[in-house]
């Protein structure tokens, strides 16, 4: 896992969330607090905390390095083939988020993924 993220400096959270009890906003707070860039992307939220919520990975001016999925499995192969179409090679598909066909998709597609693991829970396990 700390591979994955040492190799990110730039991280979109899809499905970050502006409810602090939600696990969309965990991340975002954990990373932006560690120092990444971090861009939360949701359709439903015009600012998490001072950062602008974008619509689309396909409105951020700057492509991440790596994108954190929070959203419903169905909706994650949809994120894959945008990360693919963009260029981006790593997606982190958090508990809940992840789908056979998805992960499917990005190892025939050469994108690097993590899934069936929490980046709040094992990274604390990592020092991170």
């Amino acid at each position: 896992m700390y591979q994955f993220i040492s190799k990110a400096k730039k991280i979109a959270i899809i499905g970050a969330s502006s409810n602090h009890d939600k696990w969309g906003y965990k991340i975002y707070r954990k990373l932006k607090n560690a120092g990444f860039m971090v861009f939360p992307v949701n359709p439903k939220w015009g600012y998490i905390d001072e950062d602008r919520c974008y619509t689309s990975l396909e409105e951020l001016s700057v492509m991440p390095d790596a994108v954190i999925t929070v959203i419903p499995p169905e909706a994650t192969l949809k994120v894959a083939k945008e990360c693919l179409k963009l260029g981006i090679r790593r997606i982190w598909m958090q508990p809940g988020s992840e789908s056979e066909e998805a992960i499917r998709f990005c190892a025939e597609n050469g994108i690097e993924t993590v899934h069936k693991e929490c980046f709040v829970v094992d990274s604390m396990k990592e020092g991170f």
